[in-house]
């Protein structure tokens, strides 16, 4: 029954104080606020930076990073908590700001988009103003009713009671508006002091928990434990030694310094955009002190009147700067940990750098030594070949020393690369043995080969002119390589004519068992021949036996003389073994009469010569009184050469 009429009375007193405190009130109560569309880019950015941590935890693969990686951790767990103490304390204020315009200018239709909060706004400042006169109503009647007597106390009790109730009611109402407020702000996306805390909260929810409030001393016990851990793992990491591993690591440390580089810049543009942000609260902070200076001179020669109106100003001056130190101390803060978050991390790409001129000038000297190396083994390959040619007078044994300089020139120049790029011997034994092992299976015929080569050119090897038997095939060397030897094919009689053809074969040859490979004697150059010939069964053993070893030793004394001088260079060359290279003459009765065999050695250049000659002297010796009926001739064949 009363509320209306106090509803009523407190609205007229509410417009006629207002009326009065926006005539009396100075410029200072409407203070500057920062741009919303600023403080959500600088929050936007802020988080950016702070998840450019995964690139540092990265970055920190070595023992002596671990340090800048914890303290910039740190700085960035201090400076995200700041950013949004300071974000929340703009939107608190521009909301505070903007229900206070709503509540100085009812008289100005709200935009379509603020009108709802505004006269949500309205509502809960006169909700509030009714339930402060009520509850000091409320205390006055209580005092009443402890000094009233007996017979108003039932009035006051009364009184107190429904005043009570309406406290009750207005709470009620007041909570109910409140949370309306709350709703529409945590909802609505739009632009302006409206929007502000939703995407404030927005962007909270892509950092941490104990980040987007006030961080506490379990965050900073995880991240030591977490360092703890990772200077645990990086403990057994080793420096490259090999060239290859300092490559790799120079590669690595300037994409480190380019990382860290990008982190400076990216600390310069936040650190910036801070100093942007600040600067109107700095001004705004300088015009108070300055107008709170203004207020203290004239103090000194003011009335009372003139007092109590000075008195409100430096209230509403007080609370200005307090509502703006707010929002500038957690900038401040900020400013200053970006300052040593931009040192820490300049501290650490300036250590990356000299790790990074270290290892180049490590590179360089490590490849001075290989060239080094290297010109020192071609150095020493030109004198072993200078000196073959000097001292070695035989082709075949200078080609061989010639060789063998070649393979183990090479073979050192690859050890020294191979050891020169490996990080460790251990490594490059591992590498050897598995290139090693794949080589084997896939070109183990090759292997077999080049290994027969070395079996080739032995003491009692080939050499290129010999003449060989490989494989039932005659001919001359033509080449020997390290896989394949090459014969010029011979044909005709004697197996001295050329047949136009060139036989290759895999030198893996000398390997196989059912292939035979046979070669003169070195210093030698004769081969065995084999005559047969058969006498009818009446003919005088005897005298046959006593005539063809006189034609034999007659057509083979004329060549008797070189046939001696390959004995003894066989002996020579086959020192526990005694050579005899005489003809062998054998007689036998068979079925069809006496067989003759005659075995002889004659020079591979006059075999034909030497063949037709002693047939020539066999017929003639056979051809005297008494003469030898000659039944059946074979020409001369070669045998085991």
């Amino acid at each position: 029954m009363r509320l209306p009429t106090r509803l009523a009375a407190f609205t007229l007193c509410g417009l006629v104080a207002l009326g009065a405190f926006s005539q009396n009130q100075p410029a200072t109560t409407a203070s500057p606020q920062v741009d919303s569309g600023k403080i959500i880019q600088f929050l936007s950015q802020t988080v950016s930076w702070y998840h450019q941590r995964a690139v540092e935890q990265k970055l920190a693969n070595e023992a002596s990073d671990l340090t800048y990686a914890q303290e910039n951790r740190r700085i960035a767990d201090q400076v995200v908590p700041l950013a949004f103490e300071f974000a929340r304390n703009q939107a608190q204020a521009q909301s505070k700001q903007a229900t206070q315009q709503a509540a100085f200018q009812p008289a100005v239709p709200p935009t379509e988009a603020a009108g709802q909060t505004q006269r949500l706004s309205l509502q809960a400042l006169k909700l509030d103003k009714e339930i402060q006169d009520t509850q000091a109503e409320l205390q006055d009647a209580r005092d009443k009713l402890a000094k009233s007597s007996a017979a108003k106390r039932q009035f006051h009790e009364s009184l107190v009671a429904e005043l009570q109730s309406e406290v009750g009611l207005l709470q009620a109402r007041r909570d109910a508006v409140q949370s309306m407020i709350e709703f529409v702000n945590s909802s609505n996306t739009g632009g302006g002091a409206v929007g502000l805390r939703a995407q404030i909260e927005e962007l909270a929810r892509s950092v941490p928990g104990t980040l987007s409030k006030q961080s506490g001393g379990q965050q900073d016990t995880k991240d030591d434990a977490h360092a703890h851990e990772n200077e645990t793992l990086l403990q057994g990491r080793q420096q490259p030694t090999g060239i290859w591993g300092l490559s790799a690591d120079l590669i690595r440390l300037y994409g480190k310094m380019h990382s860290l580089k990008d982190e400076m810049e990216a600390n310069e543009e936040l650190s910036a955009r801070a100093t942007d942000l600040r600067s109107p609260l700095i001004d705004n902070l300088r015009n108070l002190i300055r107008q709170g200076d203004e207020l203290f001179a004239a103090a000194d020669t003011a009335g009372p009147a003139e007092l109590a109106q000075q008195k409100k100003q430096l209230d509403a001056l007080t609370a200005q700067f307090k509502q703006i130190t707010a929002g500038l101390l957690p900038l401040s803060k900020v400013n200053v940990l970006l300052g040593i978050y931009s040192t820490s991390v300049q501290n650490w790409r300036e250590a990356v750098r000299d790790e990074f001129h270290d290892e180049i000038r490590q590179l360089i000297l490590r490849l001075a030594v290989l060239a080094a190396l290297i010109a020192l083994v071609f150095a020493l390959g030109e004198i072993w070949r200078r000196t073959t040619f000097r001292y070695v007078h035989d082709v075949r044994r200078r080609y061989q020393f010639l060789l063998l300089r070649r393979v183990a020139m090479w073979t050192a120049v690859v050890l020294i690369v191979v050891l020169a790029f490996a990080t460790q011997l251990g490594s490059a034994v591992t590498f050897a043995g598995l290139l090693t092992a794949g080589v084997a299976v896939a070109l183990q015929n090759v292997i077999v080969s080049v290994v027969g080569y070395f079996f080739l050119i032995g003491k009692y090897g080939l050499r290129v002119g010999d003449r060989v038997q490989i494989s039932g095939v005659t001919g001359e060397v033509v080449e020997i390589g390290l896989v394949r030897i090459h014969l010029m094919e011979l044909g005709g009689p004697s197996d001295s004519q050329p047949s136009g053809r060139v036989v290759a074969f895999s030198n893996s040859i000398v390997f196989q068992a059912t292939a035979g490979v046979f070669k003169q004697i070195p210093g030698t150059n004769f081969v065995w021949h084999e005559l047969k010939l058969t006498l009818a069964a009446d003919t005088d053993y005897h005298a046959a036996k006593e005539r063809i070893t006189q034609a034999v030793h007659s057509a083979l004394s004329k060549y008797k003389e070189n046939i001696e001088g390959q004995r003894r260079e066989l002996e020579r060359n086959l020192n526990s073994v005694s050579a005899e290279l005489q003809p062998k003459i054998r007689l036998h009765y068979a079925g069809s009469g006496i067989e003759v065999t005659i075995r002889f050695p004659v020079e591979l250049g006059k075999a034909a010569e030497i063949d037709d000659h002693l047939m020539r002297e066999l017929l003639a010796a056979l051809g005297r009184d008494p003469k030898l009926k000659l039944l059946s001739a074979e020409m001369p064949v070669g045998q085991a050469r």
